[in-house]
């Protein structure tokens, strides 16, 4: 490296006497004409080998600090961040007046307490909120982690990696400040993996006493912890703030989708934002969660049998027999296409709007989707925006489609979720996040219950109309305090809905 910069200015500077040497030199020695050509294909040629010669020590470098970190992370600390310093002031010393920061932020060097893997459970949301917050935990315990595993077993089966839907090298890199993150584990460690590693389900909704008294003793005997299960296995409230803050920063800042996914996500958004302002509605009526939560109404007796025989096909969903319209009642289900219309409607939106359908396939298709089509003609869905082309590689990758719905989502000027599940709960914190844009959560049990009263004639248009309004005003992702219900965690309000500890700015 350093030969190099020696030798690379050596070309480039001369003294004054060594010039004027050079020029006589030049001067005496008779030289042949050069041809037109000949002149600019030498410089083209030094350039050329001065150029590869560069590429190819970086990569040198690059490869062997790579190496290093990861079979004795400490070994290579104090090089890997003069590495890092050195890059970025490679590349912007042209600009002197730019501040040398470190493209990566310094890597913090402790001593490893062990190794976690966790193997994340449920949809692409579920799953991330699990990776916030295990890498959170890591952070706590002074652990090295590996990047995590994605449910490929669940009712989607998408055979996804972590690679495949987020950008591991920024991942790893964007909080090597916080936690020794590693792509496998070492060879040594693997080797050992059978005798040395326990796998066990966290339990849920841990604050960071669990964590610190009943988890960290373990790697006294383990070397290898293996999290099986990792939904909701960390508090909503009760944490230091720190440990929130680094909730956030994971969720927010780390975890990046990847460069294929968020180039077709922005082109979407793009062809949306074209046409006008639009809604994002997360039209939750698909087969998996109308199975799992029981609910059928607006379903013909056959379409009911046939998502009763799903349910009872996964153990781990409920078993137990549901009656749909005490869950209806409840608020338990999610909206169907038809009231969802209504409701809209009731809320100003009218023929004109421009709705994007967040959603993979709808339980129904096209038939249950006749009354809210008719209501806002201007609805679309991905297939309808994008050339099929596009979206051949997302094929039987849910978890990816997912993630197109994602970012619409986040950038769409309104977002509306006609149910309160991982998605809809992780987009309204992104959008409180990113300035508090406009999110309406409807009240699906007063809801359900004015939908009924209009349709026995109970309630005119115009009363269901003022009645929606009034239950909706204050339901918009405006700052709020989150909701704390002691020792009922599961109906406390999400932290990943509502991450006010983040939010510093927000007058809550």
């Amino acid at each position: 490296m350093f030969c190099f910069n020696v030798t690379t200015t050596s070309m480039e500077i001369r003294s004054d006497a060594t010039q004027y040497h050079y020029n006589k030199l030049l001067q005496q020695t008779p030289l042949p004409t050069p041809t037109p050509s000949t002149f600019p294909r030498t410089r083209l040629q030094i350039w050329f080998i001065r150029i590869c010669s560069s590429i190819l020590i970086w990569t040198c470098l690059v490869q062997f600090v790579t190496v290093g970190e990861l079979w004795n992370p400490k070994l290579l600390t104090g090089l890997s961040y003069q590495f890092t310093r050195i890059t970025h002031f490679s590349l912007h010393s042209v600009d002197s007046k730019q501040p040398l920061v470190p493209v990566l932020p310094p890597l913090r060097v402790y001593n490893s307490s062990g190794y976690l893997k966790v193997s994340c459970n449920g949809g692409l949301n579920q799953m991330r909120a699990a990776i916030c917050d295990m890498v959170t935990v890591a952070r706590l315990l002074n652990l090295t982690m590996v990047v995590p595993e994605l449910d490929k077993r669940s009712f989607w089966a998408d055979p996804s990696n972590f690679g495949d839907i987020f950008d591991v090298d920024h991942f790893i890199g964007s909080l090597r400040d916080e936690v020794r993150i590693i792509k496998r584990l070492p060879k040594k460690v693997s080797r050992k993996l059978a005798d040395l590693s326990l796998e066990m389900p966290p339990v849920s909704w841990s604050n960071e006493k669990y964590y610190l008294q009943q988890v960290l003793p373990l790697f006294g005997k383990y070397n290898v912890i293996h999290f099986n299960k990792t939904d909701a296995r960390l508090a909503n409230n009760g944490l230091p703030t720190e440990l929130q803050k680094l909730r956030c920063r994971v969720n927010f800042q780390s975890l990046k989708f990847t460069p294929q996914i968020e180039a077709l996500g922005n082109k979407l958004v793009r062809i949306l934002q074209r046409k006008g302002s639009f809604v994002a509605l997360h039209l939750r009526y698909e087969m998996d969660m109308l199975a799992f939560s029981g609910c059928s109404h607006g379903c013909s007796e056959e379409e009911a049998d046939e998502l009763k025989r799903m349910r009872y096909a996964y153990p781990w969903w409920r078993e137990k027999e549901l009656v749909s319209e005490e869950r209806r009642s409840q608020g338990t289900c999610p909206l169907t296409p038809e009231e969802t219309a209504l409701v809209l409607q009731a809320l100003g939106f009218g023929k004109s709007t421009q709705i994007y359908i967040a959603s993979g396939e709808i339980y129904g298709s096209e038939r249950r989707l006749m009354a809210l089509r008719a209501a806002f003609p201007r609805l679309v869905k991905k297939e309808m925006l994008l050339d099929p082309g596009d979206l051949q590689q997302f094929h039987n990758h849910s978890s990816q489609m997912a993630a197109l719905d994602f970012t619409v989502s986040v950038a769409s000027n309104i977002f509306i979720p006609t149910y309160d599940g991982n998605m809809a709960k992780l987009v309204e914190g992104h959008r409180r996040y990113h300035g508090f844009r406009k999110t309406i959560v409807p009240d699906r049990r007063k809801l359900v219950e004015l939908i009924d009263l209009y349709h026995n004639k109970t309630l005119s248009w115009d009363e269901f109309e003022v009645a929606v309004r009034l239950a909706h005003h204050k339901r918009l992702g405006m700052p709020s305090p989150r909701k704390v219900i002691l020792d009922k965690p599961k109906e406390e309000e999400y932290f990943y809905a509502n991450p006010h500890e983040c939010l510093s700015e927000a007058k809550l």
